[in-house]
């Protein structure tokens, strides 16, 4: 339990910045025109019997722009690879080479593209639903303040403490519309 303003304030801040870390991991896994290893680095690859992200089991690199070649440090991961792209519901399909696989990316279709955009308005409209959680709590805990045994806050002290936390949630709500504004920026970009 927050004892204090700082803390109080501390928390709020670090719940949102992970908001915002969590959104930023999901933007990168969102396709755009270009190849990126980040397209498949965290597709989930059942790696004798634990499902392990593929690039700890593999050499991800762009040869082309549209294209990315996966190499796996154990040969005999190749099938299950394979299976976990197939499933990543990405729609790549993935083409065996030797020890390799290769992904060629297909063009976006501009309604592809508007889809991608309304997801990644959804991923940010779940992020800011979180923000404004994170702000709830913290409102909640200044409340406590005063009701708080042994220490007396000034009102006027919990009044600055909540103009801080929603200060907070403006701040991290700009810094998720800008990251929205460059990502649909980069889908829509053919």
């Amino acid at each position: 339990m927050s004892t204090d303003p700082d803390t109080i304030l501390l928390e709020c801040e670090e719940a949102m910045e992970k908001a915002v870390d969590y959104l930023k991991k999901e933007f990168r896994g969102l396709r755009t025109g270009r190849a990126s290893t980040a397209l498949v680095e965290f597709i989930k690859v059942d790696y004798y019997g634990s499902m392990t992200d593929l690039k700890s089991i593999a050499a991800i690199s762009v040869p082309e722009p549209a294209q990315l070649l996966i190499k796996p440090f154990d040969v005999g991961a190749m099938a299950a690879i394979k299976h976990a792209i197939e499933a990543s519901g990405l729609g790549l399909n993935p083409i065996g080479e030797g020890k390799q696989i290769r992904l060629v990316l297909p063009a976006l279709t501009s309604e592809r593209r508007s889809q991608l955009v309304n997801h990644c308005k959804k991923l940010a409209e779940e992020a800011r639903v979180t923000l404004r959680n994170g702000r709830r709590d913290a409102n909640k805990h200044a409340d406590a303040l005063s009701k708080q045994p042994g220490v007396h806050y000034p009102e006027d002290e919990i009044e600055t403490l909540k103009e801080e936390i929603q200060g907070l949630l403006k701040k991290y709500e700009e810094t998720i519309d800008k990251m929205v504004e460059e990502k649909s920026k980069e889908i829509t970009t053919v």
